[in-house]
């Protein structure tokens, strides 16, 4: 599997979680005060969730306009190449191991 395929398969699993959360925080509340409580920390949860999703989105996103633009492999700040041990690892990784730390 390439890079790119990896990415999209990231991708499209990432857009699916995101729309399951929005589906369960669209839910109607609990008219239960407790029970209500309960699902406001559940929300919340998700929502931290949520977030983390979306950034990783956003680099996924960029590494796949990298790819498109060629420069994919390419430290962003330095220039100099990413180790293929570091993209296999990371594979939205923007930085070389020297520029990340």
């Amino acid at each position: 599997m390439t890079q790119k395929q990896r990415l999209l398969a990231r991708r499209t699993e990432i857009t699916g979680d995101l729309q399951e959360i929005e589906d369960q925080l669209d839910e109607t509340p609990s008219k239960d005060w407790e029970d209500r409580s309960v699902e406001r920390q559940g929300d919340e949860v998700l929502e931290a969730l949520g977030h983390q999703e979306l950034n990783e989105l956003k680099r996924i996103d960029a590494a796949l306009a990298r790819i498109a633009d060629g420069s994919y492999g390419d430290c962003v700040k330095c220039g100099e190449p990413i180790s293929d041990a570091r993209l296999e690892l990371l594979p939205d990784a923007p930085l070389c191991k020297n520029c990340a730390v």
